[in-house]
This record gives C-alpha cells, structure tokens and sequence, in this order.
C-alpha cells in the first residue's frame, strides 16, 4: 500500500493579495485544515483591522490560531513556534496535508526552520531603546546598528522599530553582534515542506489595498480601534491599520491624513513583505487565480512512502 508523505503547505504573500480564498480552496482540495501565521488574526479584539476570515469563510475550511488569544495576553512568536507545531502534530496524526499560511514572515520562518535561541537582554537597555524610538524616531539606532552589526543590518526591515530594537539590545547586554546568535543551521521537522508564494502586479494589489482599507473603515475600524486606546502601546497593536488611527486620535493629523497615510503604509507594509519573502529561494511563485496549476505542481512534489 503507497501513503503520502505528511507535507505542510506553506501559502505566503503580501497583505490583500488573496491567501484566505486560496487557502480554503486548497484546503477543501486536499482534505485538510489551515494553521494561519498571521501575528494579528491570533488577537480577538482585532477583527476589523487584521482582514481575517469571515466566519463564512472560517465554516468552509477548519482554521486554526483565529481569535485564539486575547491582547491581554503576553503571547510571543516563541510560544507559537510550540503551538503552533502541536497543533500541525495533531493534524497531521488524521490527515496527509496541513496548510500554514499567512504574512508574517517571522512567525512562518520559526515553523518551517526553528527558532534562534537568544540571550538574555538587560530590560532597562531595551526600555531606554523604545524611549528613544519615541522621541527621536529610527535614525540614530539604525547609524548605531550599522556600526556593531554590519550584516543584520544589511538585512533587516529598517522600517521595523521592533526589529532594531531587538538587534540592538542583545549587541548592546552581550557585546556580541546580533547576528552572531542567529541559527546557521535549520531545525528539522518530521514532515515535508512545500512554500507557494502569491504575487499580483503592483498596481492591481495596490488596488486591492485601497479597497480593503475601504471596507474596513465601512465595517467599523474606527469603533474598533477606539475599543483599544487603552491598549495603544502593545507590541501587536503598533500596526498598520491601528497605529494610524490612534495617531488621529492623539491629535496628530485629521481623519482625511489618517486614511491616506493607513493606506500608503498599508501598501509599503506590503512592499516590505516581499522584500523579506523574495530572500527565500524556495519559494516557487503563483498567481493567486491559478489554483488549477497549484494543486497539479504540489502533487508532482508530494513524495510518497511505501
């Protein structure tokens, strides 16, 4: 008797472009269920703003990590490594496939390759650091980056408070570069993986982005968000689509400003998702309209045990 080999399907791409749609049309396909690495669809209290499944769409494929956490919990990509492949253990113990999806390029690299296992950081160099974000904005901690760490520094999303920050507190409490303790190795996993990557053409995803945002606001994004205010300064809500409109609510700029700079970021938010996914050569590459050729490439890569 031939089974397959357990494979997770791993289906990434930039905000907007179509992943929940293909997701469960895969998913129905394969007999399946899908694991979402999105970092803010874990969140209750964000529906509106994080685009996540409706519960239409929820009740055509089973999903997994949708409103399972509340922002009152501390809840870190190190905890959903662990979760998150429970959760593919016990999937994979009834089915041949699982889907893990989403645009959080970090939440899907620590499934498919592990985590890096960091050093304790000094909390009051880490405090001083967002102090400084605060008051001075990036600059001066990418100049001071660029000087311990040359070569993260060629990498990371200068755009990403979080993800300086994070490089400059461990080079600042260990004296040692960040990139120093990055795995150099992947972590092995008891399962095959196949990663498709969703792409559109700029002006058409851009489209979809302004229509998106649109929708959001119609649905409620602002009651939403005015729900939040008291959790404003929360790692997950410092995002796109939150931080624009607590900014209008702290008086910064009018409502007109706040839309136009949520859908500018909304859009460079998305640039920024390929610019980290197009680094990852194993990715092979999809219109999100060409389900017929996904299914057919995954099945001529699926192997098959004896």
């Amino acid at each position: 008797m031939t089974n397959l080999k357990k494979t997770l399907l791993v289906v990434l791409g930039p905000t907007a472009v179509g992943k929940t749609e293909l997701c469960i049309r895969l998913a129905q396909h394969f007999d399946t269920e899908i694991v979402s690495a999105d970092s803010r669809q874990f969140y209750r209290e964000m529906a509106i703003g994080t685009a996540k499944p409706t519960p239409e769409e929820q009740a055509e494929a089973p999903h997994h990590f949708i409103d399972s956490h509340s922002i009152t919990q501390n809840y870190n990509v190190g905890d959903y490594e662990k979760d998150a492949l429970a959760c593919l253990d016990e999937i994979f113990s009834r089915k041949n496939f699982a889907i893990l999806t989403g645009g959080s390029g970090l939440y899907l690299q620590v499934v498919t390759d592990g985590m890096d296992d960091m050093p304790e950081v000094n909390p009051e160099i880490r405090e001083r650091l967002m102090q400084q974000v605060e008051t001075e904005g990036l600059e001066n901690l990418l100049t001071q980056l660029e000087q311990l760490d040359p070569d993260y520094y060629a990498k990371v999303d200068k755009a990403n408070p979080h993800r300086v920050v994070r490089a400059l507190e461990v080079c600042l409490s260990t004296g040692k570069s960040f990139s120093s303790f990055r795995k150099q190795t992947k972590a092995e996993r008891p399962f095959d993986i196949l990663k498709i990557g969703l792409e559109r053409d700029r002006e058409e995803l851009y489209e979809r982005i302004n229509e998106r945002v649109d929708i959001m606001l119609a649905e409620g994004l602002l009651e939403e968000v005015k729900g939040l205010y008291d959790y404003k300064d929360h790692q997950a809500l410092q995002t796109v689509g939150y931080k624009e409109i607590f900014d209008h609510m702290d008086g910064q700029y009018d409502w007109e400003e706040a839309i136009r700079l949520l859908k500018r970021n909304t859009r460079r938010y998305a640039k920024r998702q390929m610019t980290w996914f197009r680094r990852d050569e194993e990715i092979h590459w999809f219109s999100p309209k060409e389900l017929e050729e996904i299914v057919m490439w995954i099945e001529g890569k699926v192997h098959k045990i004896d």
